[in-house]
């Protein structure tokens, strides 16, 4: 097996022996890279608040055999508009990128992919998303396409704003309502509610994940919820994780069945991020992409007992 030393072309900052890296062809590694796929943590955290939309509708409404299509629908549109996003994002931050030690490796400001075809990847990837997109319901069709200005807007968000992670929170966790409109052919106030919650919840992670580049980011000049903070993280993360979970709770609330057990799934998704907070050290970049990372554990807590309870 090859190391990573071994690997001249593998981004430095994805998992080591990716699958990726491991097994697909030596032409496609390219395109996979500049769609994140060597890293699915991205695409979890784009999930996941999906899967809490179908648990919320569920208890809002009644579990239907259609959720399961939902549920994989999601995975699938997940894994190609994550890879979307991650490209098209890498379009518009080549320069920045190949300013950063922890993000020159990546396909373009190495040059594996050229800028042209990069676009060309970015649209196959949008044609295979709307393909996905439109046998979950005209509701869920109007979701999402208005997200796509969120996710146009958020690269640049760390020109102009100290708040990108905010920015990320928008589009990252408007699966909650698309998903939730999929099952009820509408949105009520339960996603909305929740998506103000993730919103939160992706502050939290997100800013964890920049405190591995305050250095490089301070050189260049891009801002981050990581610089803005500084020493005052821990403290101020703590708060957002109280709001994510007050607000969490208030989503559950919202629903008509079973709310005990959702508030449950709440609570235990709380105890993840406190343990999280207990270990998170800004200083320690290792310990802040495990840390990150971890947080697929805990949407996957919250996402189970929504589940449950819906199903219950």
């Amino acid at each position: 097996m090859q190391s990573r030393t071994e690997r001249p072309d593998a981004v430095v900052d994805a998992p080591a022996d990716n699958w990726v890296d491991r097994f697909a062809p030596p032409r496609t590694r390219p395109w996979l890279r500049l769609s994140r796929a060597d890293r699915p943590i991205g695409t979890w955290l784009l999930l996941l608040p999906c899967w809490w939309g179908i648990g919320l509708a569920m208890m809002a409404d009644a579990p239907r055999l259609f959720d399961l299509w939902i549920a994989l629908a999601c995975a699938l549109g997940a894994f190609v508009m994550r890879g979307a996003g991650c490209t098209w994002n890498d379009i518009t931050d080549r320069a920045i990128d190949a300013q950063v030690a922890r993000t020159r490796s990546r396909p373009l400001p190495s040059g594996q992919v050229g800028l042209r075809g990069a676009y060309l990847w970015l649209g196959l990837q949008g044609l295979v998303g709307l393909a996905i997109l439109v046998t979950l319901g005209q509701a869920a069709v109007w979701m999402g396409v208005a997200s796509l200005a969120l996710v146009a807007i958020y690269p640049f968000a760390k020109r102009f704003t100290w708040w990108p992670q905010l920015f990320l929170g928008f589009a990252f966790n408007w699966g909650v309502m698309l998903a939730y409109a999929a099952h009820m052919g509408r949105v009520d106030a339960a996603p909305v509610v929740a998506w103000l919650g993730a919103i939160a919840w992706t502050i939290f992670y997100d800013t964890i994940y920049a405190h591995q580049d305050v250095e490089d980011d301070a050189l260049i000049g891009v801002r981050s919820t990581a610089r803005l903070f500084a020493d005052r993280s821990p403290q101020i993360l703590a708060g957002f994780a109280v709001a994510a979970v007050a607000v969490l709770a208030v989503a559950v609330g919202l629903t008509g069945r079973n709310q005990l057990m959702g508030w449950a799934g709440v609570l235990a998704f709380g105890l993840h991020l406190m343990w999280q907070l207990q270990k998170f050290r800004p200083d320690q970049g290792d310990i802040c992409l495990e840390l990150f990372r971890s947080n697929r554990d805990s949407g996957l807590i919250l996402a189970l007992f929504l589940a449950i309870a819906g199903l219950a």
